[in-house]
Order: structure tokens, then sequence, then C-alpha cells
């Protein structure tokens, strides 16, 4: 089966090339999708890291309060009321 008519060759190369074409754009994103899901993994990580923090600091802020609510029973100091802010009319 020999390829003689030289349509035939060109049709061939256009269909190889078509097909390398195929193939590499599938690796490009295979590529790209692993470069995404390494993102996404740092992201959660980093989105963890923030929480814990957040966590730590709130813990500490409710032991602050609660201390200073201490210090002022102790000193006969009644405790501010917390203002709501008033909403703004349009």
């Amino acid at each position: 089966m020999a390829i003689s008519d030289p349509l035939e060759v060109v049709i061939l190369a256009i269909i190889v090339g078509t097909l390398a074409a195929i193939v590499y754009s599938l690796r490009v994103l295979v590529i790209m999708e692993r470069r995404v899901a390494r993102m996404d993994l740092n992201i959660e990580r980093m989105t963890r890291k923030i929480a814990r923090e957040e966590m730590k600091i709130e813990e500490e802020e409710a032991k602050l309060l609660a201390e200073q609510r201490k210090i002022e029973q102790r000193l006969g100091i009644k405790p501010k009321a917390t203002k709501k802010k008033a909403k703004k009319k349009k």
C-alpha cells in the first residue's frame, strides 16, 4: 500500500498534524490542571492557618473581656452598654 498521490500525502500529513496538536493540547491541559490543584491545596492550607489564628484571637479576646468585667466589678464600675450602629436611611 504505497501512497503515490501527492493529495493523499497532504491529507495524511494534515491528519497526523491534527492528532499531534490534540495530544499536545491534552498534555498542556493536564499540566494546567495540576497547577490549579496545587494552588487550591495551598489556598486551603492558608485558610486553615488563618482560621486557627482567628480562633486564638477570639479566645484571647473573650479572656480579656472576662478579665475586664472582673476588674470593673471589683472597682464598682458599671459595665458600658454596647451601642448598635444606626442604619442610614436612603
